[in-house]
This record gives structure tokens, sequence and C-alpha cells, in this order.
């Protein structure tokens, strides 16, 4: 007999043992439940007197469970439902069992959260041209689709899956199919309307731009992305370019534009008045003043990161439009349901005939022709020209799964200019040629490994090329310029989740860049050709956090950077990036930005006085030990600390910021006077305040913009050493506003700032005879200001609709509509006659658009 204490442990064995027969049992039932499908077979041959016919490796391996049916056809459906197989009666005897190259196939399709039907859910076999949707049950039915194909459900608002047709073989009832719930990540904005819609700032004080929401601004009719971003405080463009954009008192080559990930060198058309990327694909425009994530390199000024529609759609959309200078057509073909094609291409007007726009603008590129001379006479100037401009973009999007995506970019983009000029008062002649052109095209796949880790990798190559030559008719002087600049990179950027509120950023980055630079003039005989290449090694690491909360948000991470030109030098660097936004109060938030930077690549303002003004700045890449052009690489630190409050339909915003640029050149700067500054070294320093406020509505948003920048320039070896930078605004002031009335859009506002500093010949001894040819003799450098500048812009959009697909947009809009004469730009050069001419850049005058736009 068992004693007491042990029959605990006894029980505890025999329900162990219980526990692992039991499966054993079921698992016998089950198998008394199932028989091979060849002795069934053959148990039917004797049982009915009939004979099949098959192929043993179609029906070996399987199994079917016991039909208690005693009738043939019940029993030969219920092994035709099992298997798949297919039975054909040949006679009373004889039956063919074959496999199936096609199936039917049936499910109910239900969301994953409460399990409801969902209606309307697209089913498309792939590969194939059938497709269906589910009926009002959630329901779908398909006949005789092929066995081995693959079935894509979707629905928006759920994420798509995929099946294999035979795991849905119709049999009663239908399976039944749930769909998990999409849910977006959305990244967190702390002004949702800024300025007008469209327009947002981010959570890490950048600006983004959506052009499909954009409303309206000020002298816009449409979104180009280079004039809306003007718009901002601390961004604004002197001499009204596009190309030359100065972010907190920076040069343009001192900005990053980069499109789809590819850098740019090349940004606007009809030199600088517009911009050279077409606004209908671009999805996001992203603008970055401080504070940059350690994934970009270059750009000590600023960062412009455009963005084209990444997403494929099922339908075909596209649009076309024009305005008086060009017009443009572009659009999405989807392919397959996993592939789609978009395009866009731009071309000017200008060369089948004028328009007031035209004219405009033509005047304002080529005004310094107009010169005035010392005896205050004009010189009559009669000119022809054959000028046109265009640019086309493409686009290839494929989805491998839907967590694999491959993209493929391309964008080409060309100036052509022909001028002839004759000078009727001094009967000379000169004739310009000039192409411009920028081809450019990348790749990237991006993957989501899992739910916390994903990689992109982008791979881009990019050449530019400005070819130029100047002719002086009954002359043998001949000048010719080359720039070409050829830029390969790979980037790798992995992103791991380490928690919920904690992102990790890591990657690296290589970049080679070639640039050439050629000059060569006949007479007198001249000849220089500077070429360089300059690699960079980069990796970057970078933490990123948000609170559960939302209050605070921080990013900071160092980027390395090894610095080598394959000629020279080599150098390493070591740059700290931080960005962090905290809400201590409800709805008043603080911002600290701060970040060191470097960049490779300059623009050198060459020949300043040749082509007519139209395009003078040539790329180069740094090279210190160069005995023609020695150019450092550009070092930058920059800090900014702002308040910002939001809250409904109020937003406050001021920013002060400090920011030092080291290792630039006179000659990367436009200077006009004392031979350029002959290529000194130094650098700047810009002290600055931005201040907005913004009130907004669902109909009108008004704003007010102040900015105050104190930029000097130091440069060691020029008296006065520390002097007035060439892009030193000291006020700028904004007072804008749109309004919205069913379709009908109204902008209107008043742009004003200080004038420019500029450098005065020295009224008592203005010429120094002394040296051949003569030279101006000039006051301290940048000692005198320019008049202010004071502009007033309006525009108006009315949408309405063709028909229910096709949407329309009718748009006018007037520049400078007081036209005030507005001096951009005044510098000074000697004559054949040793006279002091004065040649001054004016701002657009009144200039009158309109546009019409269709999209489907």
């Amino acid at each position: 007999m068992l004693k007491a204490h042990h029959k605990p442990l006894f029980t505890f064995f025999t329900c162990l043992l219980l526990f692992f027969s039991f499966p054993k049992i079921m698992a016998q039932d089950k198998i008394a439940d199932t028989t091979n499908l060849t002795v069934l077979l053959q148990d039917l041959e004797k049982k009915f007197d009939i004979k099949f016919s098959y192929i043993d490796g179609d029906i070996q391996n399987l199994s079917v469970a016991i039909n208690s049916s005693k009738d043939l056809q019940s029993i030969l459906d219920n092994i035709q439902e099992q298997t798949h197989l297919k039975i054909q009666k040949l006679n009373e005897r004889y039956y063919a069992l074959s496999r199936s190259t096609t199936v039917d196939v049936c499910a109910t399709v239900m969301d994953n959260y409460k399990e409801n039907t969902v209606t309307g859910t697209s089913v498309e076999v792939l590969g194939t041209d059938i497709a269906i949707i589910t009926n009002s049950q959630g329901q779908f039915f398909l006949e005789n689709i092929p066995r081995n194909s693959i079935l894509q459900i979707k629905h928006m608002g759920f994420k798509p899956k995929f099946i294999p047709a035979r795991e849905l073989a119709r049999h009663n009832p239908c399976k039944t199919l749930l769909l998990d719930l999409n849910y977006e990540e959305l990244d967190e904005v702390i002004v949702y309307q800024f300025l007008t819609t469209g327009l947002s700032k981010e959570i890490d004080a950048s600006i983004r731009l959506t052009t499909a929401d954009f409303g309206i601004l000020p002298g816009l009719i449409e979104p180009d992305v280079l004039q809306t971003i003007q718009a901002l405080p601390g961004i604004k463009s002197i001499d009204e370019t596009v190309s030359n954009i100065n972010i907190r008192g920076g040069t343009n080559d001192q900005n990053l534009i980069l499109w789809d990930g590819i850098k740019m060198y090349q940004s606007g058309h009809f030199f600088g008045l517009i911009s050279a990327f077409n606004p209908y694909l671009t999805d996001k425009v992203t603008v970055i003043k401080n504070g940059t994530s350690a994934q970009y390199g270059d750009g000590v000024s600023g960062v412009l990161d455009i963005e084209t529609k990444n997403d494929i759609t099922d339908d075909f959309y596209g649009g076309a439009g024009f305005n008086l200078i060009n017009g443009d057509v572009y659009g999405e073909i989807p392919l397959s349901p996993n592939t789609a094609f978009q395009f866009s291409a731009r071309r000017s007007l200008t060369d089948f005939f004028d328009t007031p726009t035209y004219t405009s603008f033509f005047d304002r590129a080529f005004q310094d022709s107009q010169i005035k001379s010392g005896s205050g006479q004009n010189d009559e100037i009669k000119r022809n020209e054959d000028f046109y401009f265009y640019d086309f973009t493409a686009k290839l999007l494929y989805d491998l799964n839907p967590h694999h995506k491959i993209r493929v970019s391309f964008i080409n983009i060309n100036n052509h200019l022909y001028y002839n000029e004759q000078n009727l008062t001094t009967s000379s002649e000169t004739q310009s040629r000039l192409n411009q052109t920028n081809i450019s095209f990348g790749g990237s796949l991006e993957s989501e490994w899992n739910d916390v880790f994903s990689t992109k990798i982008n791979a881009y190559y990019t050449r530019y090329n400005l070819d130029s030559e100047n002719t002086t008719v009954n002359s043998p002087q001949l000048l010719s310029q080359e720039n070409e600049v050829i830029e390969t990179a790979l980037k790798l950027k992995t992103t791991y989740k380490l928690r919920d509120a904690l992102n990790w950023l890591n990657g690296y980055q290589i970049t080679e860049t070639g640039v050439l630079n050629f000059s060569d003039v006949t007479q007198p005989p001249y000849s220089n050709k500077i070429k360089g290449v300059m690699r960079t090694h980069a990796l970057f690491s970078e933490l990123e956090y948000k609170s559960p909360n939302g209050r605070l948000y921080a990013r900071g991470g160092p980027r390395f950077s090894y610095i080598e030109n394959l000629n020279t030098f080599s150098e390493f660097r070591i740059e700290p990036r931080l960005n962090v936004n905290y809400e201590f109060i409800d709805h008043l938030k603080m911002e600290l930005q701060g970040e060191f930077k470097n960049q490779t690549t300059h623009q050198v303002v060459d020949l300043e006085q040749n082509f007519l003004g139209i395009e003078k700045r040539r790329w180069y890449i740094a090279d210190p030990g160069n005995p023609l052009l020695p150019l450092p690489i550009t070092k930058s630190k920059q800090g900014s600390f702002g308040l910002n409050y939001d809250h409904h339909s109020l937003y406050i915003g001021i920013e002060g910021f400090y920011k030092q640029v080291d290792g630039i050149s006179a000659r990367t700067q436009g200077f006009q006077s004392e031979g350029e500054f002959n290529g000194e070294i130094g650098n700047y320093t810009v002290k600055g305040l931005e201040f907005l406020i913004n009130k907004k509505t669902k109909d009108y948003s008004a704003w007010l913009s102040y900015g105050f920048n104190v930029n000097d320039y130091t440069f060691q070896e020029i008296v006065p050493k520390t002097f007035p930078n060439n892009s030193d605004i000291r006020h700028t002031v904004t007072f804008a506003g749109n309004y919205t009335y069913n379709r009908f859009k109204f902008g209107i506002g008043l742009n004003y700032r200080t004038g420019k500093p500029y450098t005065k010949p020295d009224a008592n001894n203005p010429i120094d005879a002394t040296f051949v040819p003569s030279r101006i003799n000039f006051e301290e450098p940048n000692s005198s200001r320019l008049a202010q500048y004071l502009r007033a812009d309006a525009s108006a959009i009315y949408d309405f609709s063709l028909s229910p697909r096709i949407k329309a947009t009718a748009g006018a809009s007037v520049l400078n509509f007081t036209n005030r004469r507005n001096i951009l730009n005044r510098y000074y050069r000697i004559n054949d006659n040793d006279e002091i001419e004065t040649v001054e850049s004016v701002s657009l005058g009144l200039t009158p658009n309109i546009s019409f736009r269709v999209k489907f």
C-alpha cells in the first residue's frame, strides 16, 4: 500500500502520462478517419468494378477523410473537394485523375479589430487582368484562376494582404480573411497652417512645404519651391533671384539643395529668376536653417531637401498648364499593381512669342548692358537674342513587396542663350553664347526589416556643365569658358527603434566630386585650366527622443568626415549637431539648436564684367595649396535659441542666432571693387533676430515678420579688416496676408528692407592712372549703402471643375504693382575713355502674369 506522502507524487506522474498519451490517442483516432488516396482508389475499383487512370506523382502522399456515403459520385466529389484533383469520367468504367492547373476560390474579408465585413475591397490576381471587389457581405468568388497565382487583397485604411490562390480553394464555408488596420505614424508638427496652407513648422524647427496643399502667397500663382521659401523669416534673395538665396546671411553656394537625395548644382531657369524644379510632382520640401540632422553633409548656410511623390496609386493622374513664361505637363502612370512611372516636362514659350512677363524678366537679366557713363549719357543698345529653357524629370517606382521599395529618379535641366548686342553709339558689337545643363539620376532601396529596424540605400550621379563663349566682332578677341562638375555618391542609412520614444539613426556616406574649370582668351593670349577631385567619407550617428507626453523632443549626434583632395591634402572633421524642443508651459515652447558643418565646393564669381552680367559664377573645389586660386574648406558653427507660442489661431515666434563661417575667399563673395580683393581668405559672423506673428483662421491668414541681422566680414589683409558683408541687410519687414472665399483665393503683401552695402570710388582721387590700364581708387569697402527696398505684390487664384474628374485653376499675379524702381546692386568700372561708368541692377518693374491649369 502506498504511503500517504507518496500519493501526490503518484497522482502527478499519472496526470503527466495521460497528458502525453492524449495527443497520440487523438492522432490515432484521426488517422482512423483518413486513408491514403491510392489505397482508397484501389478499394473503389474493387467495390464498383471501375478503373482509375492517374500519374503516381499527382496522388502520392495524399490522404482523404473517409466519406460515409455509399454513392460513387458523392465519394468522387468528396475526393475532388479535398485534394483539388480533377476527376473526369471517360466512360461507364474508366475515370481519369489529373492535377488541375486552375482553382475556384472564395473568401470573406473582415477587419481584424471588430471583425466587421469590409465591403468594396479590391481583389486582384497578380500577373493577370482578373480583378473583382467584394460584395455587400464582404465576400468574393473567382473561378478557374491559376492555381499558383497570388491574390492581392487591398482596401483603403488597411494593410494589403497577399495570399496564394490554392489556400482559398472553394469549400463550404468559404475561408475568412482578416485585414490589419493600417496605422501610419505622422510627423508631429507645431503649426498646422504656417502663413498659408501647405506650410507647416515641424517639431525640429524645420519648415515643410507640401505642394499638394499649397494655398497662396502674394505674387505667386504656382507653388514655386524656391520662391515660396523666401516668405519665411531669415530667407531672402537680395537680388530677386532663386539662384542666389541667402539663408541667414550666407551665399547661395553655401546652401545644400537635394532633389530626391541628389545634390543639385543648378537650381534656376532664366538665369535665376525661375525655379528649375517642377512643383507638381513634388511631395514635400524641407527647409532647415539650423539644428541639421547628422545625416546631412555640406551646406554651411542651410538645407533645402526636395522629395517627389513616393507612393504608387491605383489610377492614372496628371495635369498640365501654362503661364506667360512656360508650359508644363506631368503625370503618374500605373504600370502594374506594384509599379508606376512618373514624369514631368516644362519648356519656355519665350522663343515662340514675347509676353509682358518675358520682357520684364529679360530686361532684369540683361540690364547690366544699360550703362550710365560719367557724362550721364546713355548709349543706344540694339539686341537680338535666342533664348529658351526646359526641364524634364522621370521616376520609376517599384514595390518588391510592402516592406521593400525601389525608386529610380532622373532630372535634366537646360538653359540656352545666344545673344547679340550692338552699341549704336560706339559701333561696337559682341556676341555671347551660353549653355547651362544639369543631368542627374539616382536610385534608392527602402527596406523595413521588422517593426523596429529599417534601412535606406541611396546612390546618385550628377553632372553640371556651363559652356560659354564671348566674341567681339571685328576683333580677334575670343573668350571661352567651361565649368564642369561630376559627382557620385553612395549613402546607407539605418534606423533602429530602441524603444517607443527613442530612435537610433546610423549611416555611412561616400562622395566623390570632380570639378573642371577652363578659360581661354585669344587676345591677349591666355589659357587657364584647373581640375581637381575631392573624396569624402562620412559616418554619422544620432539619437532622437520624443517624450510620451509630447512635451520634449531632442535629437543629437556627431558626423565624422574624412575629406581628401586627391591632389594635395586631407583632413578629418568631427561635427556635432543638436536640436531640442521643450514645451515648458502649455502652448509655449522653447527651441535650442546648434551645429558644426563644412563644405568643400564653392562658387567663384569669375570675370565679373563678361557675359553682360548674366552668369558669372563657376564651381570650384577646396584646394588651399593651389597657387592660382587657393580655396580652403569652409567651416561653420551656429547656435540659436527661440520661443514659440501657438494656440488656436495665433502664432508668435521669436528666435535669436549667432553664426560664424570660416575659410571663405573674397573671390566667392562677389566683390566688385579693389580687384575683387585679390582672393583674400577670411570669415564672416552673423548675429540676428527673427520675429513672426501670424493670425490664422479657416478663411484668412495675416502675418508680420521682422528680421534683424548684423553681418560682418573679417579679412586680416584688408583695411579695415572688419566691414559689412555684401549680404548685410540690417532690417527686413514683411507684412502680408491671404483670404479664401469659397473657390477664390487672394493674397497681397509688402516687402521692405534696408539697402545693400556697396563701395564708392574715392571722391577726391577716383582714378589711379599710374597703372596700365587705369584703376579706380575706392573708399573703404562696403562703406556706402543703397536706398531702401520696397515692393508690393498681389495674386489671385480661382478653382473650378470642368467635369467630375477634371479640375481647373486660373490665376493672375502682379509683382511690384506700384512699379517702384529698386536698386539691387551698384558697381563701377572704367571705359575705354578712362571714364568711370556706373552699372546698376534694378529690380523687376511692374510684372503681370497669368496661368491656367488642369488636373485629373
